[in-house]
Formats: structure tokens, C-alpha cells, sequence
């Protein structure tokens, strides 16, 4: 009887049947709208049309012929691509009733698209961040690389406490260690101590920036299931709380609202293009979401 593969291999095995096989069928095309080569050269100008990105028209030609014309792009035939991956204590979270954890979308979301870019030439890379310490993959490609990566990714400890999450240490690291432009998508639930904003603007100015925020419902809302403990993934501190305090959830749902917007303004002001991933989401439809909303954004900025 023949031994089974280890278990990226499974893993790989089952998301290319589960995941990127759908995906072929469901982008086709668009995997230009979700991959975008961050090297560009002009390659010539024409006159604009419906739909054309309206931050190509060239202006000065414009108003010279009176005609709208927009620029047109060579891509870079390679894309190196690199992954900053928040794998601190707080993604070691989730209440699906099947298990799903925060972690588990990262996991899964990462080798997805690292499959996805390797398959078609593409270089991957990545930094992995935990319980304050880091690892850098060095970019690479083919199966292989991803296969690499998702072993790095699934022996990653679950610490049940650490230092307090920084991730001005994961993309201080990433503008060290990233030289050449390259497509850099961050994955992270951004629960993290303040002071990350500016690094994140940097490496913004360098490169074509995607941040993917890891979510779970429960981190929004909670039911009323009577008295339960709540931990912090981090320090490890607990608390019992009665949830079927009509007023202690309100106060929840107000706090988690109040987070989300410094959140999302804090990515806004640092320029940066971000969607968001739940433990609820279908793998296969989040990601055509994102590739749907990438384009959407080129095309009607």
C-alpha cells in the first residue's frame, strides 16, 4: 500500500480540485483584473473609449488634439509577488460551526493565489509574522514554491498567549527585504497596536498594495448565548461576561463598529486598496468578488 502524500500536498491536492479549478472557469480573463503586472511601459496612445481607466488619459495630449486619448501599457510578463502574513494569536480565531478559523482562511486564500500566479510564471514570496518573531521566504516558483510556502504556513505554532501584535515590525520588514516593485498583498486582521498606518503608506509608494482583512461575525455581534468567557487570543486573558445583557451587546456592537471604521480609515489614508475575507465567506466567491471589485476600482476609480 502506498504511503499518502504529506499533508501540503493534500492540501494543495484539494484546493486545486475545490478551489482553483472554479476559478478557471469563473475568471477566465480576469485574472489580469486581479493580478496586475506592477511593471509598466508605454507602449503607445489611442483615442478613449467606454469603460477605458480614466486615470490612463493623458491630459496634454487631450488638450492638444481636442480628442480624449488615453495611454496604453506593457505589462511585465513576470509577476514577483510576496505575501505579508499575520499569523499572530488573534487569527487563531473563528466560530464556524466547522471549525474555520481566521487562520484557516489565510491558509487557504495564501496557496490559492500563490497556485494561481506560480501556475502562470509568476515568482511568489513571503514574510510570516508570529508571536513577534518573523520568517522570510525567498521568492521562488512552480509548485514546489507553493508548496514550500504552505508547509511554512501550516507548521506555524498556535501560541495561547503572546506579545502584543505590531505590524509596523511585519512592514518595516517588508520594506527592507522588498527592493524590486512587486505585487505585495498583506494578510492580516489588522488588530494590532497603533503606529502601522505610515509604514503601510511606504510601502504603498513602492509597490501595488492589496491588503485582505481576516474577519469573523462573532467579532461584530454577539447572540445571546447566557454567561460565557471571553479571551484575549494574545494575552491570554479571560473574562466572563452575560450576553444575554441586552446592553452589554449593544456596547459590543458599538465598540466593533467604532474599530472597523478606524480600520478602514486608516487604510484609506494610507492609500490603500483592501477587501475583506470572513470565516463565513465561500472561498471560490470571495475571491471572483475581489478580482470583480479590483476591476470595478480601475475602471470607475
Amino acid at each position: 500500500m502506498s504511503a499518502s502524500p504529506p499533508a501540503p500536498e493534500r492540501v494543495l491536492q484539494r484546493l486545486d480540485w475545490e478551489v482553483v479549478r472554479k476559478l478557471d472557469g469563473l475568471l477566465q480573463g480576469e485574472y489580469r483584473s486581479l493580478f496586475r503586472g506592477p511593471g509598466m511601459d508605454l507602449s503607445g496612445l489611442r483615442e478613449y473609449q467606454p469603460g477605458d481607466d480614466v486615470r490612463a488619459i493623458d491630459w496634454s495630449v487631450t488638450a492638444r488634439t481636442t480628442v480624449t486619448h488615453v495611454r496604453e501599457f506593457t505589462e511585465d510578463r513576470e509577476i514577483t509577488a510576496w505575501f505579508l502574513l499575520d499569523m499572530s494569536p488573534s487569527v487563531d480565531f473563528g466560530t464556524m460551526a466547522d471549525g474555520r478559523l481566521k487562520r484557516t482562511v489565510l491558509v487557504e486564500f495564501v496557496a490559492t493565489l500563490a497556485r494561481v500566479l506560480t501556475r502562470r510564471g509568476n515568482r511568489i514570496g513571503a514574510i510570516v509574522y508570529g508571536a513577534g518573531a518573523q520568517r522570510t521566504i525567498p521568492v521562488a516558483s512552480g509548485r514546489i514554491a507553493v508548496l514550500r510556502l504552505l508547509d511554512r504556513l501550516m507548521a506555524q505554532p498556535m501560541l495561547a498567549e503572546a506579545p502584543a501584535t505590531d505590524l509596523s515590525d511585519l512592514l518595516e520588514n517588508g520594506l527592507r527585504t522588498i527592493r524590486r516593485r512587486s505585487l505585495v498583498i498583506i494578510v492580516s486582521d489588522f488588530i494590532s497596536a497603533p503606529g502601522w498606518e505610515g509604514r503601510l503608506h511606504l510601502l504603498n509608494q513602492r509597490h501595488e498594495l492589496l491588503a485582505v482583512r481576516l474577519v469573523d461575525p462573532r467579532e461584530r455581534t454577539l447572540p445571546d448565548v447566557g454567561v460565557v468567557v471571553i479571551s484575549d487570543a494574545e494575552t491570554g486573558e479571560q473574562l466572563e461576561v452575560d450576553t444575554s445583557d441586552r446592553g452589554f451587546r449593544e456596547r459590543f456592537a458599538t465598540a466593533a463598529a467604532e474599530r472597523e471604521a478606524a480600520t478602514q480609515a486608516a487604510l484609506r489614508h494610507a492609500g490603500v486598496e483592501s477587501v475583506m475575507l470572513s470565516t463565513d465567506d465561500d472561498l471560490v466567491r470571495a475571491i471572483v468578488r475581489m478580482a470583480t471589485e479590483r476591476r470595478r476600482r480601475r475602471t470607475h476609480p
